[in-house]
């Protein structure tokens, strides 16, 4: 795609309660990764959507920050949050523009760097780079490039090309992503409307240098 995104699209998905990445509940491998031991320090969430995760870590005990460039999206995530009785973090904030110093330990992007196109996705980097502290790692939960898609996707050279200056990749490896499958989508998985299905994602760790 082209190296802008166009925000009015996802405050509308939004706001018609049509996003696929939007399932009620975090990722699997997001929820895994944690389990794992690799969530450590603050956090931040870019790209946060509804909120999921920002919701899962801080009732886990994390220090969380939850931004979204959608308005729409910060509202809904407040509401979940109030909802589950929560006390998470949100705020609309653009994640190619942040700031405030290093002070992150880890990034969890889940379905958020695969948007961007090449010039935004360095960008984005940039932007992390200035706001996790050295040591810290950024972990993305990205579509493969593997068809049928539930959105944009990436390859796996992708990630060593964007996390070549500042960072040190630590691995990339084949992961799922959970989406909900409505019109188009629900064809092409040959599934019913608004069904659940996991497709090709790569999950890529990267550490701050």
């Amino acid at each position: 795609m082209g190296t802008s995104v166009d925000r009015s699209v996802f405050d509308s998905t939004y706001a018609a309660n049509t996003a696929p990445w939007v399932i009620g509940a975090p990722q699997p491998a997001i929820v895994e990764l944690e389990r794992a031991g690799s969530i450590r320090g603050a956090v931040l969430d870019p790209g946060c959507g509804t909120g999921e995760h920002t919701i899962l870590l801080t009732r886990l005990g994390y220090d969380v920050r939850g931004v979204d460039f959608s308005a729409a999206a910060i509202e809904q995530a407040r509401a979940n949050a109030a909802r589950q009785q929560v006390d998470a973090r949100f705020e609309v904030a653009d994640a190619l523009r942040l700031d405030g110093g290093p002070r992150f330990g880890t990034v969890v992007d889940s379905a958020l760097f695969h948007v961007f196109g090449a010039e935004d996705r360095a960008a984005y980097v940039r932007s992390l780079h200035g706001v996790c502290r050295p040591g810290a790692r950024v972990h993305v939960l990205a579509l493969a490039d593997v068809e049928p898609a539930l959105g944009p996707v990436v390859g796996e050279a992708v990630f060593k090309e964007t996390f070549a200056e500042g960072w040190r990749v630590e691995g990339i490896r084949p992961s799922s992503y959970r989406g909900v499958a409505r019109g188009e989508h629900a064809k092409a998985f040959d599934v019913d409307e608004g069904a659940l299905v996991d497709v090709p994602a790569w999950l890529a760790t990267a550490t701050r240098l």
